[in-house]
């Protein structure tokens, strides 16, 4: 062996104690990076067979293990093994503490979110993905938090001056970012009053389309043209918001006019058989229709359905019967339809 490996020497240690060290160090590091990557595997593996078990859980925490941590973990504390300096061997201690805190948090933030996400399958699926986002990103950051002071507790910064110091600059940033503290508590509003959920279809100001997300900036829509429509939650929430998903049936009224020199006999007849063909239209629940008064040329009727579907294609397909059905007895009944008196309402019940 040559002899520069025992008389070269950095910060007190020879060449071959620093190789030896950074041996130990990688082999180390092979070892348990390889046994994190086998035991994720198969975790996974397992999970994928049993998809209710709790194993998705570990699975989930073993593959949050970073080699990028492990590495200079593994470097560090071989290096702290050395016979090194007083103010070295403070220096790797604190790297170390960096090192083993963040992949702890990393473990803690992936076994805090996967718990949530398993609870909420187990469930059928989120109930509230709104709140259940929120959740998770409160979690988080309450971990890496948690790291952060006590890194800096370590460091030996005062916690609670620093504490202080954030609780005063706090007023400022929540002063200076208005905006953002009320679209996130207007996502807290819409997770917990849930007007909309993720899936639904609404509409407010003109503007109607599929929520496919609720973040806690914006909510963001898919227009029935297909761009992405986003708004801030504070702004949708002080809007009226038509949410038609949760329409259970579909109210029309439905106006015609005939001529105003209809025999009485005839107009009489009239609202008896329209009556009779919207009950008798499957699909449809009859309210009420009536003769009800005059117009300028004109007798007026109102007819008053229910469509027994949310949907629109449907409420359409029952619109078009009915129109034609009048249509016929109309000319069955050899009536003068008025049709600039036609009007046609309807409305969620």
């Amino acid at each position: 062996m040559p002899r520069w490996w025992f008389e070269s020497h950095w910060l007190g240690e020879t060449a071959l104690a620093w190789a030896v060290a950074a041996a130990a160090a990688l082999a180390a590091y092979a070892l348990v990076h390889g046994v994190a990557l086998v035991l994720g595997r198969r975790l996974a593996r397992r999970a994928q067979e049993h998809p209710e078990s709790p194993v998705r859980i570990a699975a989930a925490v073993v593959r949050a293990t970073r080699g990028w941590v492990l590495l200079p973990l593994a470097l560090a504390v071989a290096a702290r093994s050395l016979q090194l300096p007083d103010g070295v061997q403070t220096g790797l201690s604190r790297v170390i503490y960096v090192l083993v805190g963040l992949q702890l948090a990393l473990w803690l933030s992936r076994l805090f979110v996967s718990t949530l996400e398993h609870l909420a399958e187990r469930q059928g699926g989120p109930r509230n993905p709104v709140m259940l986002g929120i959740v998770k990103w409160s979690v988080q950051l309450i971990v890496w938090v948690v790291l952060l002071l006590a890194v800096l507790s370590n460091a030996g910064v005062n916690v609670n001056a620093f504490l202080a110091s954030l609780g005063i600059g706090g007023v400022a940033v929540a002063l200076a970012a208005q905006s953002v503290l009320g679209d996130l508590l207007a996502s807290i509003s819409i997770g917990l009053d849930k007007p909309f959920e993720v899936g639904e279809t609404i509409e407010f100001d003109g503007v109607s389309g599929t929520v496919s997300h609720v973040g806690i900036k914006s909510t963001r829509l898919r227009s029935v043209s297909g761009e992405e429509i986003a708004i801030s939650n504070a702004q949708i929430l002080g809007k009226r918001v038509h949410n038609y998903s949760r329409m259970q049936e579909r109210r029309v009224v439905y106006q015609f006019g005939i001529a105003i020199d209809t025999p009485r006999e005839q107009a009489e007849r009239l609202v008896r058989e329209v009556r009779d063909l919207i009950a008798a239209t499957e699909g449809v629940r009859f309210d009420r229709g009536h003769l009800i008064g005059f117009g300028d040329t004109s007798l007026d009727y109102e007819f008053v359905y229910y469509v027994l579907s949310p949907q629109f294609a449907a409420h359409r397909d029952v619109q078009q019967h009915v129109t034609l059905a009048i249509l016929a007895l109309i000319e069955r009944l050899q009536m003068s339809l008025i049709t600039h008196t036609h009007v046609l309402r309807e409305a969620a019940a």
